[in-house]
């Protein structure tokens, strides 16, 4: 009778303890569950795929377009320096197959209309060439470095026009630094021809409507 009151008093200070330890690592994990999920939430993503659904005809991209409120940074095509393709011209500038697509992506802007949009192109000669199989023509930007940085917003803005939409043909790290700019630090790394289509608003300051990658266009365009 005495060893099983010893027994029962020695048992039971153990579990509690063992409960307790239990409990705080379930609390432990739950904590690390919740900070993963708030971090998962407020992680910026990337500007929305237009070419989702309905998304480039549901949303302000097309009103916007005819309104000549857009700023579209287009990344150049394929570079040669960077492929195995033949190349088109030039070691920095397009292979024969991204000058094939840099047409048929100038088809579709010609199909959302350039009448009242103005077109920009950087210094280098894959945003030259890109711009040049895409609409013609390639009007480079004043100074010798492309329109990058922290500034970028502000230089964009300096080129557009009122009433007129900017197509500016760029890099894709410009086209980050846009998308920082715009509260998307961590936002996918861009294709080759992808467009990212932002708005700006009456008070000057940019609304993002998202990003359509080449690939996309045909089937978008059976829709307009």
């Amino acid at each position: 009778m005495v060893n099983d009151v010893v027994d029962l008093t020695l048992t039971k200070p153990r579990s509690r303890r063992g409960y307790i330890k239990w409990l705080r690592k379930w609390w432990a994990g739950l904590a690390v569950i919740a900070l993963l999920l708030a971090g998962f939430l407020l992680w910026p993503s990337s500007p929305r795929d237009l070419s989702v659904g309905n998304r480039l005809l549901n949303s302000q991209v097309l009103p916007s377009w005819r309104d000549g409120d857009l700023i579209v940074l287009v990344r150049h095509e394929e570079r040669c320096d960077r492929s195995t393709n033949p190349c088109f011209g030039g070691a920095e500038g397009l292979t024969v197959v991204g000058t094939q697509r840099a047409q048929e992506l100038g088809k579709a802007f010609l199909k959302l209309g350039m009448e009242g949009s103005d077109v920009l192109a950087s210094p280098a000669l894959r945003t030259a060439q890109t711009s040049h199989f895409m609409f013609g023509n390639a009007e480079l930007t004043s100074g010798q470095q492309a329109i990058c940085g922290a500034a970028i917003g502000e230089e964009l803005l300096s080129h557009k026009q009122p009433g007129r939409n900017l197509v500016f043909v760029t890099h894709s790290g410009c086209i980050a630094d846009f998308e920082k700019t715009l509260g998307s630090p961590h936002a996918a790394f861009p294709e080759y021809g992808s467009a990212l289509f932002v708005r700006v608003k009456a008070n000057g300051k940019f609304e993002t409507l998202g990003i359509m990658n080449s690939p996309g266009w045909p089937a978008v365009l059976k829709k307009l």
